[in-house]
């Protein structure tokens, strides 16, 4: 469904519904696994959702998103932010009924457990790319379980029937909407017509019938995060088949992460479709121009910028190559990146030579530049060096004593006068 523009008023009331069960474990998953790629305001937003639940943690009273701005300290518009994001994720649903005060129900869900989290293609790639590598491979750790050698060892758990004996079985012709784990993971709104991309594989080489839902699932996010073309994927799911003409879905995930590296010289997926991460935001509250200039750095992504840039026009391999090197070698992050192209593109007519972007680039990571301020007052505080630099010094001429002295404009005397002529005479 598309999303549609409802404005949010803090009179406007709200009922939290848990449909899941939640535990100690989902507080743990939220803090781990989806606040680094959601941000920390949206986690806070989630929990103080599940605090509003009653003692039974089935449904809340009514509340005024005033309330909710009191509790967290949070904007209204930061509170529809980071619900978007909890929706985008799959773990809220929002409900709407209008009216002269506008009420709401949140439904909340659980989150993914940690194998499926960090088995989903976009979560997990979204997840290292945000806390690196080596606290990527901690986190996976973390959740990982111990292995045990079970060699000489023999299974000699009882069954359910070893155990129990059945007398009587009562009947139930009642449906019953018991509790349970309920999740809903994430929506994509795919750009590839899938339809379109099996209908390039001959029926020979691949069992149509054999494509279950999981298996659409999984093409569409592999295309979403790998940012395949509909001729790209097929051929990707041609070479993923198995003897027994089905997908099989580990060598389609294979794949597709080596066929990206390789046209992307070994790199992880693109963060040039990031944006600045929450942490790393400045809380604008003014209108100033540089606080809106703040806001379009930091809420726009690298390749976005630069399609602004070049008045809509996507950029081209080099440049890309050039936001990749910035984000992945030098660590900067989006919202930096996108100050740095443009201070460069106004201080190089407009051109985004390599070597001069990277060497600024160097000198940013030595410095530690991670926020868009900050980045902002050092292209400030060059360009005032830089101009003091360019200013020519003139260099002053020497000049004769009498050079702008007073000259004495005395008359001569009469005695002055008589030696005057006698000199003239004896001549």
């Amino acid at each position: 469904m598309a999303k549609t523009s409802i404005s949010l008023f803090p009179a406007d009331t709200y009922i939290v519904k848990n449909c899941t069960v939640l535990t100690n474990e989902s507080r743990i998953v939220l803090t781990k696994l989806y606040q680094p790629v959601i941000g920390s305001t949206a986690i806070i937003l989630y929990l103080t959702l599940w605090d509003n639940l009653d003692t039974s943690k089935i449904i809340s009273t009514e509340n005024t998103h005033h309330n909710l701005m009191a509790i967290t300290r949070l904007k209204l518009e930061d509170i529809l932010d980071a619900r978007e994001k909890l929706e985008g994720i799959g773990l809220i649903k929002t409900y709407l009924k209008k009216g002269s005060v506008n009420n709401y129900i949140y439904e909340l869900y659980s989150p993914l457990d940690p194998k499926e989290f960090l088995e989903n293609p976009i979560l997990s790639v979204t997840l290292e790319s945000n806390i690196g590598t080596h606290e990527y491979e901690k986190t996976v750790k973390y959740f990982s379980l111990p292995k045990i050698n079970l060699q000489g060892y023999e299974d000699i758990s009882c069954s359910f029937s070893d155990t129990f004996e059945i007398t009587s079985a009562p009947s139930y012709s009642e449906e019953r909407n018991l509790r349970h784990i309920s999740e809903l993971g994430i929506l994509i709104d795919s750009k590839v017509d899938l339809t379109n991309v099996i209908s390039m594989i001959p029926s020979e080489i691949l069992n149509k019938r054999s494509i279950t839902k999981e298996t659409k699932d999984l093409i569409y996010k592999l295309a979403f995060v790998y940012n395949l073309s509909e001729s790209d994927l097929s051929e990707l799911i041609r070479n993923s088949i198995n003897e027994k003409h089905i997908i099989d879905k580990d060598k389609l995930r294979t794949n597709c992460h080596n066929y990206y590296t390789f046209e992307n010289k070994g790199e992880t997926p693109s963060l040039i479709y990031k944006n600045q991460p929450e942490y790393l935001r400045k809380q604008v509250s003014s209108n100033s121009k540089k606080s809106k200039m703040i806001h379009t750095f930091e809420t726009m992504t690298p390749y976005d910028f630069l399609c602004g840039k070049n008045k809509g026009v996507r950029p081209s391999k080099r440049e890309l190559g050039i936001l990749e090197i910035l984000l992945v070698d030098y660590n900067l992050p989006p919202g930096v990146v996108n100050v740095l192209i443009d201070y460069v593109l106004k201080i190089n007519d407009g051109k985004l030579t390599k070597n001069f972007i990277l060497a600024i680039a160097a000198q940013w990571t030595r410095e530690n530049i991670k926020t868009v301020e900050d980045a902002m007052e050092l292209c400030k505080k060059e360009n005032n060096s830089k101009q003091n630099r360019v200013v020519k010094k003139i260099k002053k001429e020497e000049t004769p004593d009498w050079f702008n002295k007073q000259i004495n404009q005395n008359e001569a005397t009469s005695e002055d006068i008589a030696k005057l002529e006698e000199r003239l005479k004896n001549l």
